[in-house]
């Protein structure tokens, strides 16, 4: 998030940032990573994160299913948000690592899909997170864990 999307980030808390940016009221805010591909929130609450996004064409391989990327990045949202969400006023946080397994493919047939984060354990210098993709019938499609560096800015 920059400065531009989040008014007072080093007086908000980090799940005041996330209202904020994600605020339906105001569009504009939202991270152009969402606009790009296509994906938005669905839920914040304290350490825990959801997006939606409904894969099509436009994020697919050359052979003929949505890119993993899509998946990692859906992925790589959610998680990086569910830590943020649990940040105090005045820290950041960056992936130091993130880890997807990919389990069944998604193609424009998919339909809607959630990427829920989950935050496991946060310190004073190290967050973990973990995310799960998965349709509205609950199917399994990626998870992912990941390792975050808090700091404070």
């Amino acid at each position: 998030m920059t400065a531009a999307t989040t008014p007072d980030r080093n007086r908000m808390t980090g799940l005041e940032q996330l209202r904020a940016a994600f605020d339906p009221a105001r569009p504009e805010r939202r991270p152009g990573i969402g606009k790009t591909m296509g994906f938005d929130v669905v839920e914040i609450e304290e350490g825990r994160v959801v997006f939606g996004g409904h894969p099509d064409e436009s994020v697919y391989n050359p052979i003929g299913t949505v890119h993993g990327g899509y998946a990692a990045t859906l992925l790589d949202s959610a998680v990086g948000c569910a830590v943020h969400s649990v940040l105090k006023a005045g820290q950041g946080y960056t992936t130091l690592e993130l880890k997807v397994a990919y389990h069944r493919p998604m193609t424009k047939d998919t339909g809607p899909v959630r990427a829920e984060g989950k935050v496991i354990k946060a310190g004073a210098r190290a967050a973990f997170a973990e995310g799960r993709l998965t349709d509205l019938q609950g199917r399994l499609y990626a998870t992912a864990t990941s390792t975050l560096l808090v700091f404070e800015q």
